[in-house]
């Protein structure tokens, strides 16, 4: 079978880091870490697993940061290499699995938990935070904290994977492929919206409009009682949609305190040789970027006793607010309770702003990846959140 492999260079990932996080298209197939392969399909032959014909699957902020060295090494001791990225999967079963007969359309929950290991399960499992699994290197497979992370499950960016019956959960005949593919990020932003801990009428405040940006947006709204939602978006495009997802306000990210000071009443200062801050601010905060200067504005823009939670996966930050003013860091990674969350995702993904959204989702076949990366990589200033690999496309 086509796969696209990632395999460890560590000259490619010394030239992706002197790139600045960035592979333009014609540097791509110098910097990426990655080839188009021909392999055979992955095999898992223990009780429950079953092989899944790719039918689309997503590039995610976390893929793009593994491909240009931007990825902290603390992850590589729960990663197996080589392996296939693409960890939002829609696939279709090419076998029966215990209650789903071959041909069902399914999303992959691509946590890989002890169910799937064939281990006994971790008081975490046990607890339904599958998410926390502490058994994410040993078992029936090789070290991969998710699908697309493990050279034993394969990943979706090539024709076939196999996964657990414990990561499927069914796709309701109504949704296309591509409003399909939204609903593992959404479920991620169900977990995120739910960990932020929002009380009735909190301000909360979302850096980034970027796919994980607009769908915690999204979930903020519809799943609690916060008050005004103010999100920061760069480009056109994505002011509009946040509106459409459920922001009371969207800000640039320049005029993100500014505008917090005169809503909160906060005082605003201006520190020699570093960033300014709020004495005062919102209650909670999301990055939904994983960048400096993102993690930076949602701590100096929280008040004291606030909580800022890290939905984009984080960058290196100055954390001397989160002391100073006693804040609440959350982490927040993958989604937990998988039938309640991907039940809840699914729902939301039935909602017009994000089925509006599906229709502009841009799909790539497997050997145009260079395209499809440099696209992912200027997705927001293109005005497009979710760029795909299509398996099935030849052209």
């Amino acid at each position: 079978m086509l796969a696209l492999e990632m395999f460890r260079s560590v000259p490619k990932t010394v030239l992706g880091k002197a790139a600045g996080g960035r592979v333009p298209m014609l540097l791509t197939g110098v910097a990426a870490p990655l080839r188009l392969v021909t392999i055979p399909p992955p095999k898992v032959e223990r009780p429950g697993w079953v092989r899944l014909r790719v039918l689309l699957s997503g590039i995610c902020g976390s893929d793009l940061g593994m491909l240009s060295g931007k990825t902290s090494l603390y992850f590589s001791a729960v990663v197996s290499l080589p392996f296939v990225p693409g960890h939002e999967v829609v696939a279709e079963l090419l076998e029966d699995c215990d209650d789903l007969p071959a041909g069902t359309r399914v999303v992959v929950d691509p946590v890989l938990t002890c169910a799937a290991r064939g281990v006994d399960p971790c008081p975490a499992c046990e607890r339904g935070e599958t998410n926390r699994c502490s058994r994410i290197t040993v078992g029936d497979i090789s070290a991969g904290l998710q699908t697309g992370f493990c050279h034993d499950t394969g990943g979706g960016w090539s024709q076939q994977l196999v996964a657990h019956r414990s990561q499927l959960h069914p796709v309701p005949d109504g949704y296309a492929d591509e409003q399909a593919l939204l609903i593992e990020p959404v479920a991620c932003a169900v977990h995120t919206a739910l960990r932020a801990g929002v009380s009735a009428g909190d301000r909360v405040l979302v850096s980034g409009a970027g796919a994980v940006g607009l769908l915690a947006t999204l979930a903020l709204r519809e799943l609690t009682d916060a008050g005004e939602i103010l999100v920061v978006a760069k480009h056109a495009r994505q002011r509009e949609l946040a509106l459409e997802f459920g922001a009371t306000e969207v800000v640039a990210p320049k005029e993100t305190l500014r505008r917090i000071r005169r809503a909160t009443g906060a005082f605003q200062l201006e520190p020699e040789f570093s960033a300014p801050y709020l004495l005062g601010g919102v209650d909670v905060a999301i990055d939904a970027v994983g960048s400096s200067q993102s993690l930076e504005t949602c701590l100096h823009a929280t008040r004291a006793g606030g909580r800022v939670v890290l939905s984009g996966m984080p960058a290196k930050a100055d954390l001397s607010a989160a002391w100073f003013r006693e804040l609440e860091v959350v982490g927040t990674y993958a989604s937990a309770h998988g039938e309640e969350a991907f039940a809840k995702a699914t729902g939301l993904v039935g909602h017009d702003a994000v089925a509006r959204l599906a229709k502009g989702v841009a799909t790539y076949p497997l050997h145009r990846w260079r395209e499809a990366l440099d696209h992912a990589h200027s997705a927001g200033r293109l005005g497009t959140v979710k760029v795909a690999f299509d398996p099935r496309r030849n052209q």
